[in-house]
């Protein structure tokens, strides 16, 4: 039986529980945010590694967590922060434009065991490759966690009407480019 997410912060803020809680926790979102990472990120390696580092602040910040909002929105919201900062330190590492980090990461899903450049999810993911890093963004996390705006605007600090707008532009920009390619 899974627990609710507040009794599992009641419990993580119990001393005895608080290692037990953390495990449900991690059993109970690990599978949703690896691939919310790995759409960002590309690689299984590098998603795993983004996981890590995610559940390390995780355990480090539950016990100031202030129940603000939704358990599921903090724990997106820290997820999507460590991606940008692994994307930002890619970009930084590799002294490169922006332009040549998109290339890398289309090589990356190119490289992919199952690649098949005719296959409409191998061309959607080459898509999203070349967005923008917020439209990139606000398209993953709409499209396939399905979240609402209202929601990502929490994760994202921004209006609803800029996600709205940001993914009126990236889903037009996708179409674009799968009609074309």
């Amino acid at each position: 039986m899974q627990l609710d997410d507040i009794t599992l912060i009641h419990q993580f803020k119990t001393p005895d529980l608080k290692e037990k809680a953390f495990t449900s926790i991690v059993k109970k979102y690990q599978e949703k945010l690896y691939w919310h990472i790995r759409r960002l990120v590309i690689t299984h390696d590098d998603a795993n590694d983004v996981l890590q580092n995610f559940f390390i602040k995780v355990w480090n910040g539950l016990e100031n967590f202030r129940e603000d909002s939704k358990l599921y929105t903090w724990l997106y919201k820290i997820a999507t922060n460590e991606c940008l900062t692994f994307l930002d330190k890619q970009k930084r590492k590799s002294a490169t434009d922006f332009t040549e980090v998109e290339e890398v990461l289309s090589n990356k899903i190119k490289a992919e065991a199952n690649f098949n450049a005719n296959q409409l999810e191998w061309k959607l993911q080459l898509a999203i490759q070349q967005l923008p890093e917020k439209q990139r963004t606000v398209f993953t996390l709409r499209y396939y966690d399905e979240m609402p705006y209202e929601e990502m605007s929490h994760i994202l600090d921004t209006s609803e009407g800029a996600l709205k707008a940001s993914y009126h532009h990236a889903a037009k920009k996708i179409e674009d480019y799968i009609l074309n390619n």
